[in-house]
């Protein structure tokens, strides 16, 4: 049978209707674990996570989880992305260090946030990959770079944020003398992998402050560079 005249216009719509649920359910999601900045919501409604999402995993990119990705790694909860975000309260003139590029997806929700975004990965699979989606993104405030990421970037330094998505058994002296005063770090923190502590780092005149947030669960931050 013929195709009716408005059969080329129902999937569209369709596939544009079911895009809107997921996104409303996805935001509403975020909502309920405490992400409440409207600053961060929008920055997470702008950058589409299913673009960091590949393979077998596809159609699992707007769930509330952590996620495979290449080397072993992990795409984080949208809803830690978002409190880690929120905690870290990145300005509009702010320059931000990221260690763990990852997927890139955390990267991505920065650059909407802050002026400038230099992320790093000890993989190189990783970099590369996220640099295609931040170019197809048209993502131009972000520079990706394969390093060390415990040592951060210290011929960049001082940063206003820094952002660390790998757990350390401390907060990493490195990163910290990398921080402007004033400025703000936040970083799991534990010697297990199953029992970490999000920390927020501030860095005052005469030292820093600490703020204990809430469990998580990471990947650990490993010295050296990765062999993909």
């Amino acid at each position: 049978m013929a195709p009716g005249p408005d059969s080329d216009h129902d999937a569209p719509d369709g596939d544009a209707g079911d895009q809107a649920e997921r996104q409303m359910r996805f935001l509403f999601a975020l909502r309920s674990r405490g992400v409440t900045d409207p600053r961060v919501l929008a920055a997470m409604e702008r950058i589409d996570r299913g673009a960091f999402v590949r393979g077998h995993f596809e159609d699992r990119a707007y769930e509330d989880t952590p996620l495979p990705i290449a080397c072993g790694q992990t795409i984080s909860q949208p809803s830690v992305v978002g409190l880690m975000t929120q905690a870290l309260n990145p300005g509009p003139r702010d320059t931000v260090l990221e260690i763990g590029t990852g997927s890139g997806y955390q990267a991505a929700v920065l650059s909407v946030l802050c002026r400038r975004v230099l992320t790093v990965d000890r993989h190189r699979r990783l970099v590369a990959e996220a640099e295609a989606v931040f170019r197809a993104q048209g993502l131009t405030n972000i520079t990706a770079r394969v390093a060390d990421g415990s040592f951060g970037l210290p011929e960049q330094a001082p940063f206003d944020r820094i952002m660390v998505t790998a757990a350390a058994e401390d907060p990493p002296g490195p990163l910290l003398s990398q921080l402007k005063v004033g400025g703000i770090m936040v970083v799991p923190v534990g010697q297990s992998d199953a029992v970490q502590t999000l920390i927020r780092v501030t860095r005052t005149e005469t030292g820093f402050a600490y703020d204990e947030m809430r469990q998580v669960r990471f990947v650990p931050l490993v010295e050296g560079l990765g062999q993909t």
